[in-house]
């Protein structure tokens, strides 16, 4: 999907919502089975409820690794309804990768050309030649890790270099010349969206992925504020707070209420910065 593509998703559904499919199978309802079955079950109904609400979905590996080749096939398949049912949506795999060049073309080819995801998370902090394996396929998206949601982010991340600038922004500045806003996003944490404009002063047109929204208590109104551009340029995600919404048999009808909801207020935010249909 090309960016031109992923924008008229957010104008005409209104929406920068991104469903992090964290799905946990110790989490699931009840009454379902905590096994990749159950999983790919509650994926399948999650999806359904709030794909009029969302323009993105973003399985995090971890989550079907642990369940070892059972909860990989349910992640693939998982993609694979995605793209059956709803070909419009953008499917970005939260892998986190990050290795010597060689290792990250095979990342990168298990994920563009097995998995067939439209992105993929990437950690920066091996530079360049870690990063390219990943660029070279055509319309495909990086997302770099740049100014995270963690605690922990205060550990490295905002280390002062010489000058006095923190390496979050030593990062963006070097990595924007890998790609473009076409094929390159950020990671970028809600829970420090003040930040956002010092981020925009250096990747003014680049979309950023934007975790810690809900659960987190990151605040959509103040990523907005401070991180959205002309054209949205963001792809707020939420993951337990839909997800794992309701606990009953009910529980894809409880995602669907918080998606809309979120979905009513980014619509009102994008009015408000003058990017609409209506």
């Amino acid at each position: 999907m090309n960016k031109k593509e992923l924008l008229n998703q957010i104008i005409q559904k209104e929406s920068f919502l991104c469903v992090g499919l964290d799905s946990d199978p110790l989490k699931l309802p009840h009454h379902m089975p905590a096994t990749p079955e159950g999983v790919l079950a509650f994926n399948k109904a999650i999806i359904d409820a709030t794909a009029p609400y969302a323009v993105a979905y973003k399985p995090n590996a971890a989550f079907y690794e642990a369940m070892g080749y059972g909860g990989v096939q349910a992640l693939e398949e998982t993609v694979a309804y995605i793209r059956a049912h709803y070909p419009e949506a953008f499917i970005i795999l939260d892998a986190k990768r990050g290795d010597i060049g060689n290792t990250s073309n095979l990342y990168a080819r298990a994920a563009f050309e097995l998995m067939d995801v439209d992105a993929i998370t990437v950690a920066p902090y091996m530079g360049h030649d870690s990063v390219q394996p990943f660029m070279n396929h055509d319309g495909k998206w990086v997302v770099l890790l740049a100014l995270t949601s963690n605690q922990g982010s205060h550990d490295f991340q905002h280390t002062k270099l010489e000058g006095g600038e923190p390496l979050y922004r030593e990062v963006l500045r070097v990595s924007k010349e890998w790609g473009s806003d076409e094929d390159m996003m950020y990671v970028a944490g809600a829970t420090q969206a003040e930040l956002f404009t010092k981020i925009r002063e250096i990747i003014p047109d680049h979309f950023l992925l934007v975790p810690g929204v809900g659960a987190q208590g990151g605040s959509l109104a103040e990523v907005a504020k401070y991180g959205m551009n002309g054209e949205c340029g963001l792809l707020v995600n939420s993951s337990r707070g839909i997800i794992f919404a309701g606990h009953g048999e009910d529980y894809a009808e409880q995602a669907a209420i918080k998606a809309q909801e979120m979905q009513a207020e980014m619509a009102e935010l994008l009015r408000t910065k003058g990017i609409t249909t209506k």
